[in-house]
């Protein structure tokens, strides 16, 4: 049966009780979207991610030297991304989580760096024959030059000949016309939306 977004909320907040945010995802962005302006109405963010593959051979690499670095060598760009994105917002023990998850997934960190510091990366995480660059972030100081796609030439060169190469973008923005460019073609789309503390 459809539920309504008064009932929808009401399921977050039994099943996120005790938590400071609320989030639900359609996994069919269309259902999401027709109940998109009710949530929004009630202070709800919603993002329509576009999931892409990658097909074809690797784009050439570029020229601008990147260079593979510990996980935690971008904690500084991880968290201002997230200050970017949630403003104010306490990421509590988020970061130490992430890790753990991505380093069981054998995260790769690829970095930029000007004058020793890192400013922009981009993470590719692989299991068995599959691979998703699951991150890709520039300083906002930095962007514009063509770091992001360098970072995500990168990261497909980095993945190897894999089976399947993932990557996936904020529909409504201008990455996934980027990653078009560099191969990935757009598989499917789902709809997150959250409720901020």
């Amino acid at each position: 049966p459809d539920l309504t977004v008064a009932e929808l909320v009401a399921l977050a907040d039994e099943a996120l009780a005790g938590f400071p945010h609320r989030r639900l995802d359609f996994d069919v962005a269309a259902a999401g979207e027709e109940r998109r302006p009710g949530f929004e109405a009630l202070g709800w963010r919603a993002l329509r991610l576009l999931y892409m593959r990658h097909v074809g051979p690797p784009p050439p690499r570029s020229e601008l030297a990147i260079e593979e670095v510990a996980y935690e060598d971008a904690d500084t760009l991880r968290r201002r991304w997230h200050e970017e994105d949630f403003p104010g917002q306490d990421p509590g023990d988020y970061y130490e989580q992430a890790r753990e998850v991505a380093l069981a997934r054998g995260a790769r960190v690829l970095t930029v760096r000007r004058d020793g510091e890192a400013i922009a990366f981009a993470q590719l995480e692989q299991v068995g024959d599959a691979a998703e660059i699951g991150q890709v972030y520039v300083d906002p100081a930095r962007r514009g030059a063509g770091l992001g796609e360098a970072l995500t030439r990168a990261a497909i060169a980095a993945a190897g000949p894999v089976t399947d190469l993932w990557i996936s973008a904020d529909d409504e923005d201008r990455p996934k016309r980027l990653y078009a460019r560099l191969g990935f073609r757009p598989v499917w789309t789902s709809m997150e939306l959250t409720k901020r503390p």
